[in-house]
């Protein structure tokens, strides 16, 4: 049993929350003004991954100690871990637009679309974003999936007993969402991607484009899992050998700006990049490079990031449009006090809704719950935001 692994009962992966809080500080620079060097969309990836990983592993443990998976109290969990901090800040975004206070006027049926996670696809459709809400197509990628995947797991499971092959097959799948973006990427029927563009909607933000990011980390869950199954690689070559190369391989993500190649190779080498990372981090988290996840203010910040991502974009919006220009400061000056500014009421507003929101949430489910399933990764959890 690996060294991070622990009883059902008490699975917590501490370093995890510090991979949280890189995510969501990548995210924010990004929506901050510094996207032209900040890859956001790499730390929603990120998440995406986190989500898949730590969902599928706490199914798996259930199932193994159980025989199945206690589906309505799965639903009950996301619904009260996601639900009501999401529509509370969705609500806050409603009222400022409707009394003026975010310019751009109320959108009801934009809004609605919202509600209803079915964002992406309404903007793929061309639909308008009211203010602060552009991040929410990430969410509604993640609920997708959860509304799907146990059962698939489940039918999985039953067709293959067999790790190896689950993981074989999630693999495949993650081949096939590829090979759909290819095609659409490349039709100029289905696509009209612009040259230049950092990203089209509908490769990007599809669930059915996207859902590879998800099934990367399911992939790791079932087979190879650092924190359930044993390896018989050698730390050294992990750190020395096998992470530099995956780093690397990021790296080039990066690097390469050809449209073609981020609409359709990016996501794909990025899932495969960030199984090694993961392993890394959650088999030697006591690794020097690598101790910085597990401080305290890190930690506690990926303790916030659901909260923080809800709530950065709508705050960056307001200071956007009140927070007024100082004269004689720079464009680039400007981009910083307001990011600082954004910053510090993200922060607080996120310990207000975690505190107030979250945690009387997290009481009522443990309530509610039956006892039957595995408990959740204490203060951690799968995103995109959504602890699980």
């Amino acid at each position: 049993m690996p060294a991070n692994a622990s009883s059902p009962g008490a699975f917590h992966i501490a370093s995890l929350d510090g991979l949280r809080a890189v995510a969501i500080v990548i995210v924010f620079l990004s929506h901050a003004g510094l996207s032209h060097v900040v890859p956001g969309l790499f730390g929603v990836t990120v998440f995406f991954f986190l989500s898949g990983y730590l969902i599928t592993t706490l199914l798996r443990m259930e199932c193994e100690r159980h025989g199945s998976a206690d589906l309505r109290q799965f639903f009950l969990r996301r619904t009260l871990r996601i639900l009501p901090p999401f529509y509370l800040v969705l609500g806050l975004i409603a009222l400022l637009t409707a009394c003026g206070v975010l310019s751009g006027g109320f959108h009801g049926q934009a809004l609605t679309a919202q509600a209803l996670f079915a964002a992406n696809y309404w903007e793929i459709g061309g639909g308008i974003q009211p203010p602060g809400t552009e991040v929410l197509w990430s969410l509604a990628v993640e609920e997708h999936f959860y509304l799907l995947f146990p059962f698939f797991y489940l039918a999985m499971r039953r067709m293959l007993p067999r790790r190896r092959h689950q993981f074989v097959l999630l693999m495949v799948l993650c081949a096939a969402v590829l090979i759909w973006r290819m095609l659409l990427v490349h039709s100029l029927s289905a696509i009209d991607l612009q040259p230049g563009s950092a990203h089209h909607p509908r490769t990007c933000h599809g669930t059915d484009t996207r859902l590879d990011g998800l099934l990367f980390g399911c992939a790791l869950a079932v087979w190879g899992n650092p924190a359930l199954d044993g390896t018989r690689i050698r730390r050294s070559h992990w750190l020395w050998l096998i992470l530099p190369s995956c780093l690397m391989l990021l790296l080039a993500t990066f690097v390469i700006r050809g449209t073609a190649f981020r609409e359709t190779w990016r996501y794909t080498l990025q899932g495969l990049a960030l199984m090694p990372v993961f392993i890394t981090v959650i088999r030697h988290p006591d690794t020097l490079p690598l101790r910085f996840l597990n401080w305290r203010w890190v930690s506690r910040l990926g303790v916030l990031s659901y909260a923080f991502y809800l709530t950065h974009s709508l705050l960056l919006e307001v200071v956007k449009h009140w927070l007024p220009a100082p004269a004689g400061l720079s464009h680039l000056q400007l981009m910083l006090l307001r990011g600082l500014a954004a910053f510090a009421l993200t922060l607080g507003a996120s310990w207000i809704l975690h505190q107030w929101v979250e945690k009387p949430f997290l009481r009522l489910r443990r309530r509610l719950g039956s006892g039957t399933a595995p408990a959740e990764p204490k203060q951690s959890g799968a995103l995109l935001l959504n602890r699980a």
